[in-house]
């Protein structure tokens, strides 16, 4: 257990990090977790499994009540001084915007994504953002303006439990703005962001396998492919 990571949320679990499993020890893990209660009790289980594992795995989530969500593509960069951006958007976080406002660009962000779904509304996946992150939330929930109009979504933060990992909670540009060219500096600004107010040497990034502008982007600025991974989802 100690070897996986397992991210709880207020209506969630992510059981994370299983590439570092043999075959055999994933199998065990998933027949010991369907016996806890955390587990058992919880409204949605996410269970990422790496590409590595064989079939034997799928075919046990499945008899648990487990589906195929989507996969995920994981990005890596190291941040150094490439990653500054001269003339980009404005940017504003909660500190300077109401929860409203920011909840109603994030929703807008959110239509049309190429990612799978989340299986959270608005509301509780803002409560996951305040219970992950912690009380400087506030600082990592941003709109991006161009010409004063809002026209994305960016949510870097330092990963839990780490001191220079940098993560992008949720990156996103609302329907009527992409296309545009604009997703490549929004996410070279967030990166910065990462870097000099967050402090991390390295990014870690992710994105559903479909999600081919996403993945532009990420080869755009200089990303890695590290590992793809299976997402296996229960909703109890």
């Amino acid at each position: 257990m100690a070897r996986i990571k397992i991210v709880k949320g207020e209506n969630f679990v992510t059981i994370e990090d299983t590439k570092i499993l043999a075959n055999q020890e994933l199998i065990e893990l998933i027949t010991y977790l369907m016996g806890q209660s955390f587990i058992k009790n919880c409204k949605n289980v996410n269970i990422l499994v790496n590409s590595k594992f064989n079939k034997e795995v799928d075919s046990l989530l499945i008899e648990n009540g487990f589906k195929l969500h989507d996969e995920n593509v994981t990005v890596h960069k190291v941040l150094d001084d490439s990653s500054k951006v001269e003339n980009g958007f404005l940017l504003k976080d909660l500190h300077e915007l109401s929860v409203a406002e920011f909840k109603r660009v994030w929703e807008e962000s959110m239509k049309g994504s190429l990612n799978a779904p989340s299986s959270l509304d608005v509301d509780e996946q803002m409560r996951s953002v305040e219970l992950e992150l912690g009380p400087n939330y506030k600082k990592s929930c941003i709109i991006a303006y161009d010409k004063g109009n809002p026209i994305g979504v960016i949510m870097p933060h330092i990963e839990p439990g780490t001191s220079e990992e940098g993560r992008i909670f949720y990156f996103g540009i609302i329907p009527n703005e992409r296309g545009k060219g604009k997703s490549k500096l929004l996410h070279q600004q967030a990166l910065e962001i990462l870097k000099n107010d967050f402090m991390a040497t390295h990014y870690i990034g992710c994105t559903g396998h479909n999600n081919l502008p996403m993945l532009k982007t990420f080869r755009n600025n200089g990303c890695t492919v590290i590992e793809q991974n299976k997402v296996f989802k229960r909703e109890n």
